[in-house]
């Protein structure tokens, strides 16, 4: 099933909402050099409508981890909870930086059912991050 095209004064808009930057492993547009795309929180396979309130940023590797997801098992607990959303979640809320901002940690079970279900943490993401730090860039505030 194909997308439905994304009009570009909603990308516009959806990328000034998310700061140009992932809804989910918070990386930067200008830290990452690659355009970012726009992700149906609600999947369009599953009724989700693309309109702005049901859009945010997310770089490839989370889009293509989340693909049409709308849960995932929370490792401590066992059970199924809802993946976190960008657009109605504040991320400080499920999840913080550790290591010195090379490692995304869960907080709530929706926190690590998404660092879970999308691999924010895998090895390729914390070398990218351990270089993002020298730019004094990263972690991004809130």
């Amino acid at each position: 099933m194909s997308q439905t095209p994304i009009p570009i004064a909603v990308r516009r808009q959806v990328e000034a909402d998310a700061r140009q930057q992932c809804g989910y492993c918070q990386c930067q547009l200008e830290l990452m050099g690659m355009e970012m795309l726009v992700d149906h929180i609600w999947p369009e396979s599953h009724g989700g409508r693309t309109i702005r309130a049901n859009l945010w940023l997310a770089c490839n590797k989370c889009n293509e981890f989340k693909s049409n997801h709308t849960h995932g098992e929370d490792p401590r607990t066992g059970r199924k909870v809802r993946l976190f959303n960008p657009r109605r979640q504040v991320w400080s809320q499920h999840f913080r930086w550790i290591d010195g901002g090379l490692t995304i940690e869960g907080l709530t079970p929706t926190g690590r059912a998404t660092v879970a279900k999308l691999k924010l943490n895998r090895e390729i993401r914390v070398v990218a991050r351990r270089n993002w730090l020298l730019t004094g860039k990263h972690p991004p505030r809130e």
